[in-house]
């Protein structure tokens, strides 16, 4: 195995070990619950949003490895962005795990992202890794919905 594929395996072990901005905010003004039926994952989103800019961020999950992971990771990349950019960042995460690169644009900002590339070559993963970017986007978006990935 390559010494940079053991880094992505230790970098996603490490935040589903010790997820970033685990939990839940006692007050929040945005919030959703996401589902991957495929695979059990449950995931909430729970976010401060003002002025347009993403303040706080918290999340909890119930889910496999990939799923704790991408919300953890996905946490660390979009606080402090504005509800536009974590869009922008969404669609850059998105054809990472599906293409397995980000357009040049979101390059360093989204740098710890790369662990999840790899979900490209199990497409059935790829839910499991997006299910907390398309929560957070229903929860910024005010969708009352409950997020599936089916």
């Amino acid at each position: 195995m390559s010494e940079l594929r053991e880094l992505y395996q230790e970098i996603i072990l490490d935040h589903n070990k010790n997820p970033r901005n685990f939990g839940m905010l006692e007050k929040s003004n945005a919030h959703a619950q996401g589902h991957n039926p495929l695979c059990g994952d449950q995931i909430e989103i729970y976010a401060n949003v003002r002025n347009g800019r993403i303040e706080e961020l918290k999340f909890r999950a119930l889910g496999c490895a990939i799923s704790t992971a991408s919300g953890s990771l996905m946490t660390e990349c979009v606080v402090g962005k504005t509800v536009a950019e974590a869009d922008e960042l969404f669609e850059s995460f998105h054809h990472l795990v599906t293409e397995g690169e980000i357009p040049e644009v979101h390059e360093e900002e989204m740098e710890g992202l790369y662990a999840l590339a790899g979900v490209k070559d199990f497409p059935i993963r790829v839910k499991c890794a997006t299910l907390a970017w398309h929560t957070l986007r229903a929860a910024l978006h005010d969708s009352e919905t409950r997020i599936s990935t089916e």
